[in-house]
């Protein structure tokens, strides 16, 4: 009978592993490039987020593998805004706002690419995320490492135009989170 009761407790504990793993391994943001982003945006007005990486920035990564591929922040993302991921070091020229972008030394270790530094506002701390409203107006930067939890209100802020009406402060002790 107790060895029943293990095998049983053992099937169970294994089986809630897994679905933990795969909610987590199987939340995928549907990145975009800049152009594709700007594309769908002239035929459907949304929110573009943009993940501002390098290759070389650590927190870089941990925010790819944590926040980026947690469930709430994922769906959300995918549903709600055009989600783009730019390498602030990109070699080639992006058209934006009519105007065409470079790097000015793409051979040269790390040389940022001038629409990194017009989303940025010459802020260059990665990660940073750019929020952009639905007609391609920049409207904010929020630099550093953000937890899913601390991402989850930011993305709300924006995309609710909290922003235009409301305090930070305020919103944020009215917000409900997905996550638990």
């Amino acid at each position: 009978m107790n060895t029943i009761r293990f095998y049983i407790i053992i099937l169970l504990v294994a089986k809630v592993g897994l679905t933990s793993a795969q909610l987590v391994t199987t939340a995928t943001v549907n990145w975009l490039s800049i152009e594709q982003a700007l594309k769908k945006q002239e035929k459907e007005p949304r929110k573009i987020f943009i993940d501002v990486y390098t290759d070389w920035c650590g927190w870089c990564k941990k925010m790819e593998s944590t926040t980026f591929s947690h469930p709430v922040i994922a769906k959300y993302l995918n549903d709600k805004y055009y989600a783009v991921k730019f390498n602030a070091e990109y070699k080639d020229s992006i058209v934006f706002q009519g105007k065409t972008f470079t790097n000015q030394n793409p051979n040269a270790a790390r040389n940022a690419h001038d629409l990194a530094v017009a989303l940025l506002q010459g802020k260059m701390g990665y990660p940073s995320v750019v929020f952009i409203d639905e007609k391609s107006n920049v409207i904010t930067s929020v630099s550093g490492y953000q937890q899913p939890q601390g991402l989850e209100p930011i993305l709300s802020f924006f995309l609710l135009d909290a922003h235009l009406t409301t305090s930070w402060e305020d919103f944020q002790k009215t917000f409900k989170s997905e996550i638990k």
